[in-house]
């Protein structure tokens, strides 16, 4: 089913890429799925980029690009296909994807098809701005879960109704609660929230990028609020079912909380930086703020490297160094 996918997925390759190129490349996409487990979106992202580096070879080659040719290409072929992207106007972060994608591609074919191309090691991506992530002040996240409560707010998805505040906030609670990314929070089922719900159980364990599993805690706060939806819940919440629903009952589709925030933003006048991924910014910042160990936290989050939550710590410096502009006399 799977190789079948990958067929589907690089039919358009057959006017960039040689036959026993394209059996590579449907390879490699098939490993991603099977064993890294890449989401669809990460699947769909590499496809883009390698088809993007393809259709350039192709021209700047002359003809349909082979494992041969990929084995030789130059530096100067590499710079010319970066070169290309940025004229035709592709960001500094969109280019240092695409070469990422073609590094991994590299990567598979030197362990699976014996090509070692030394040259692209020498390519340097463009630099990046470090971009910081931009969590929301202690008391205006409290704020936003008060008002995702609020019974006269018209609901996100449509209908107002006690049980849909009740959901939204539940909801909340868990992102910034608990730091999950929203895919996370809606993949709960009926049965992960059981234990919760009938006291037996004060912990998620949470399946993340990867399949990575990691063990989260979650507040009283945070159960109490799934344990008022449940009990306001129209539909029936058992075993595999998502646990949260919408409006129609089938599963809560994230595009739902991610109006929801944008219309708490207009109440509450929150930036547009104010994102339901904000929330699990701002779990992280505030745990640093209040003394939590950096390697705790990037166990919370599931991050693979302890240098993608080391970004927090610039945050919070950040933070003081406008509290002191601010507050300082001679500021």
């Amino acid at each position: 089913m799977v190789e079948t996918e990958g067929k589907e997925r690089l039919s358009r390759f057959s006017l960039s890429l040689a036959a026993d190129a394209e059996r590579a490349a449907r390879a490699w996409l098939q490993a991603l799925a099977q064993q890294r487990r890449a989401s669809e979106h990460t699947l769909l992202a590499y496809e883009r980029d390698l088809a993007h580096f393809a259709r350039f070879m192709t021209g700047h080659l002359g003809g349909p690009v082979s494992l041969r040719d990929l084995a030789e290409l130059k530096p100067a072929d590499f710079r010319a296909w970066l070169a290309h992207a940025k004229r035709n106007g592709d960001s500094p972060r969109t280019l240092a994807r695409r070469l990422s994608a073609v590094r991994t591609f590299y990567r598979w074919l030197k362990r699976h098809e014996n090509i070692d191309n030394p040259a692209l090691t020498v390519v340097r991506g463009p630099r990046l701005p470090r971009a910081l992530p931009h969590p929301l002040p202690e008391e205006r996240a409290l704020e936003l879960l008060e008002a995702a409560l609020v019974e006269a707010r018209p609901a996100a998805d449509g209908e107002d109704a006690p049980w849909v505040g009740a959901r939204d906030t539940a909801v909340l609670s868990l992102l910034y609660g608990c730091g999950l990314r929203i895919s996370e929070a809606l993949g709960l089922t009926a049965a992960q929230a059981k234990p919760l719900l009938d006291g037996t159980q004060d912990h998620l364990v949470i399946k993340g990028k990867g399949g990575k599993e990691r063990l989260v805690p979650v507040l009283a706060a945070s159960i109490g609020a799934l344990r008022r939806y449940a009990a306001l819940c129209p539909y029936e919440l058992a075993g595999g079912e998502p646990f949260f629903r919408g409006v129609r009952g089938g599963p809560l589709n994230a595009r739902v909380v991610q109006r929801l925030m944008a219309q708490l933003r207009g109440w509450l006048g929150l930036p547009e930086t104010a994102t339901p991924h904000a929330l699990r910014h701002s779990f992280a910042s505030h745990l640093l703020a209040h003394g939590a160990d950096l390697r705790v936290i990037q166990e919370l989050l599931g991050h693979a490297s302890l240098s993608t939550t080391q970004i927090y710590t610039e945050v919070n410096a950040a933070m003081l160094k406008r509290v002191h502009a601010r507050c300082h006399p001679r500021g």
